[in-house]
């Protein structure tokens, strides 16, 4: 439970707009083990690519055919369904 509230705990930042933060700890929870960690992961890097879509698409370019299915589901729900089709693509291929 630690590791979630570590990445949960960015929320106060990302909504100052200060996404640092919960893009540095979400490279280190990336491969963690549990569901319940990889769906926070998911849920603050939508978030954060709210304010910055651009640098969410750049974070799933990078990591995102590594990352757990149920973290890119989360991080891409509300991209563009044609964004979203290309980046669970790249999931399935990898």
């Amino acid at each position: 439970m630690r590791r979630r509230t570590a990445i949960l705990s960015t929320y106060a930042f990302i909504r100052r707009g200060d996404l640092d933060d919960a893009y540095r700890i979400a490279e280190l929870l990336r491969h963690d083990p549990e569901e319940l960690v990889n769906k926070a992961v998911g849920w603050m890097l939508r978030e954060a690519g709210k304010r910055d879509e651009a640098r969410l698409r750049a974070y799933l370019d990078a990591y995102g055919p590594t990352m757990p299915r149920v973290t890119v589901r989360y991080a891409i729900e509300k991209l563009d369904p044609l964004v979203r089709a290309r980046y669970l693509e790249r999931k399935r291929r990898a």
